[in-house]
């Protein structure tokens, strides 16, 4: 890819709307795939009362709009001033307590996961039916709407077009499943670096443009002389973070 194109790809501009100030992609194509858009407000003349006390709207009780959810709320229900980067803002924005909650579970993400995910980590990389794995390094794009990968070749896998995603895992009780699938992600349990559970690996399955079916793709955090396995791991840790965001999102 040209240094013009990405620059392109990468691009934002500040843009001022009825909620605040934002820093949103200059094409909207490229957009984050972690992103929400901003809701519609639940208009002034249907809001006589808060939506979360009842209390009724006066010249004393103002009523206010979740930068989140768009409902409305009295001061009391809506007083929080959260960052919300999955809608873009500069600053932190009004919203009320639920939203709120979400919004700084999801700050979590942005402040550490993301960037482990962006710096990338070295993996064993299995194309297909292969049975030669390759050293790669995985990374995500800083547009976030890309998974690349670098090794003798250089590939690049759109977010949005990986159907399944699983984490390989060791460390289980006899018996137990060796994978999270993200099909059914509210139901899976968190990996994590430490305890007895870990993450070896990823199994990807996802299509390209222009071909028939879907492509399989493995990742390995292996590890020798050189190359320590804890990156990988928390890269993989990382991502499931990053699954679980993108699942939820879909009701949001």
């Amino acid at each position: 890819m040209s240094s013009e194109v990405a620059a392109r790809r990468d691009a934002k501009k500040l843009v001022r709307s009825p909620s605040g100030l934002r820093m949103v992609p200059e094409h909207r194509a490229y957009g984050s795939p972690f992103g929400l858009e901003e809701p519609q407000w639940v208009p002034d003349k249907e809001c006589r009362r808060c939506m979360q006390c009842d209390t009724k709207f006066d010249f004393i009780t103002r009523k206010h709009h979740c930068r989140r959810c768009g409902k409305c709320f009295c001061d009391r229900c809506c007083s929080q001033k959260v960052p919300l980067p999955r809608m873009c803002f500069v600053d932190p924005v009004r919203q009320c307590a639920e939203c709120a909650l979400v919004s700084q579970r999801e700050a979590e993400f942005y402040d550490k996961q993301l960037k482990v995910l962006v710096s990338g980590a070295t993996f064993l990389v299995t194309f297909g039916k292969s049975e030669t794995p390759e050293t790669m390094v995985c990374r995500l794009s800083n547009n976030q709407r890309f998974l690349v990968l670098d090794g003798d070749g250089h590939y690049e896998i759109e977010i949005t077009r990986i159907s399944t995603m699983r984490i390989l895992t060791e460390g289980l009780p006899p018996g137990e499943k060796d994978t999270y699938t993200y099909t059914s992600l509210l139901e899976s349990q968190p990996v994590s670096e430490g305890g007895s559970t870990r993450a070896s690996g990823m199994l990807l399955q996802y299509t390209v443009p222009g071909a028939e079916g879907v492509t399989q793709l493995k990742l390995t955090a292996g590890e020798d002389a050189n190359t320590s396995k804890r990156p990988a791991v928390a890269w993989l840790a990382a991502m499931h973070k990053a699954a679980k965001l993108l699942y939820e999102s879909r009701d949001q």
